[in-house]
């Protein structure tokens, strides 16, 4: 996959995005603290960030698939870039305060986006509906590997260095995606028939296209059932922590970087895979093999042994979430690519809403007991989910003819 020059650049790119944007998540946490002292600023700087990914999702995803592509993620990027040295600037002058952060932190939550979905539908074109599940095991891998290296190399950056040279690197690193975009090819979506229609049209028209084709919507719904009922696992770590181990905070972060390493196993496991048939047998074991291994990583009394399952539980949840975006991404048409792409992005967004009901559930029956409950459901509804939907039932077919179909086209 590696061998095609532009996934190649693709590739590079977003490993430099991907480090920069996990590692300024805790840059800007330290900074804030620094500023502030209050734990408060601590919510204040993530939600700045969220609430526009959850609303500007579909306006990115619209924009996505009326302009070219390559030009719209370099403008993205270059935004970001331009956020980062503009705080770099106010560091070097002693003059950064609070508001300066929420500033630039929603400005980046604006830009994310309109660079993902479009960054994604680059990604479809140039390897093909053939290859996409590899390239995405790829690239989720990498992304995987940011969220456990990302912030580690900037924490070491901050405390053997500074706050400051943290902020160079990230610019540098943003600079860089900036760069290996210019070896991109163009990219313009196939527009429909009839030429383009007014923004909210198209937005509306996205909604549309979800509810006409069944087998997309089913595929979308499916992905969101292990988003909301049992990712929000990562939350209460620090609380299971303190409850069944007393592991403190370097039990902590010795548990957030075994779900790292998980999912970065899980996509070199898709990857190596290929883009084989029988994807619906491999998400419906993926998705138990989650359920499972976090029931038994809850279950586990030796702190040290729970690290197995809970590596084996982020390998099927990365596994199971590559080859669910994939199968959205065979199936949904050139021209609206954008649109779905950003409708699996605000999944993410939404994801943090199943948090509440777990932590509900902490409180009264603790930590393992309520992310136990949640497997249980996952599996419950899972079943359900395979016994009432033919669609889902009859997904392979559909799946080969929709690439089959590419593969005709002149």
């Amino acid at each position: 996959m590696l061998g095609i020059p532009e996934f190649r650049w693709l590739f590079m790119g977003n490993v430099a995005f991907f480090f920069a944007m996990q590692g300024q998540i805790l840059t800007r946490t330290i900074l804030a603290w620094d500023l502030t002292g209050l734990a408060q600023s601590l919510a204040y700087i993530n939600l700045v960030v969220a609430i526009p990914m959850i609303f500007a999702s579909m306006i990115g995803g619209a924009i996505t698939d009326r302009v070219e592509r390559r030009q719209l993620i370099i403008i993205g990027q270059v935004l970001i870039t331009g956020n980062e040295l503009f705080i770099l600037g106010l560091l070097v002058l002693g003059k950064l305060e609070f508001w300066h952060l929420l500033c630039t932190a929603f400005v980046a939550g604006c830009a994310f986006p309109f660079i993902m979905p479009a960054r994604m539908a680059i990604t479809v074109n140039v390897v093909g509906p053939g290859r996409i599940q590899s390239a995405m095991a790829i690239s989720s891998g990498a992304m995987n590997l940011s969220r456990v290296a990302g912030p580690a190399m900037m924490g070491i950056i901050v405390s053997q260095f500074s706050v400051v040279a943290a902020y160079i690197v990230s610019s540098v690193l943003y600079g860089s995606a900036v760069f290996c975009m210019l070896f991109v090819k163009r990219n313009t979506a196939i527009q429909p028939e009839g030429g383009k229609k007014p923004l909210l049209s198209d937005i509306a028209y996205g909604f549309q296209y979800i509810r006409k084709n069944r087998p997309v919507l089913v595929c979308l719904l499916f992905g969101l059932v292990p988003m909301f009922l049992a990712m929000p696992f990562q939350n209460l770590l620090v609380m299971l922590v303190e409850q069944k181990w007393q592991a403190g905070e370097s039990g902590l972060g010795i548990l957030m970087g075994a779900g790292g390493v998980g999912g970065v196993l899980g996509s070199i496991w898709i990857a190596r895979r290929g883009d084989k048939s029988e994807r619906l047998r491999l998400m419906i074991v993926t998705i138990i093999g989650f359920a499972l291994f976090l029931a038994l990583f809850t279950q586990t009394r030796v702190f040290y042994l729970s690290l197995l399952p809970l590596v084996l539980a982020n390998l099927c949840a990365s596994a199971f979430q590559t080859v669910n975006n994939a199968t959205v991404q065979i199936l949904v048409d050139d021209s609206v690519r954008g649109r779905m792409s950003s409708f699996m992005m605000m999944s993410f967004g939404l994801t943090p809403l199943g948090v509440f009901p777990m932590a509900v559930a902490a409180d009264h029956f603790g930590a393992a007991n309520a992310i136990l409950g949640a497997c249980i459901a996952l599996v419950l509804i899972t079943g359900a989910f395979l016994g009432l939907s033919r669609t889902l039932r009859t997904l392979d077919g559909t799946v080969r003819a929709a690439t089959e179909g590419v593969r005709s086209k002149p």
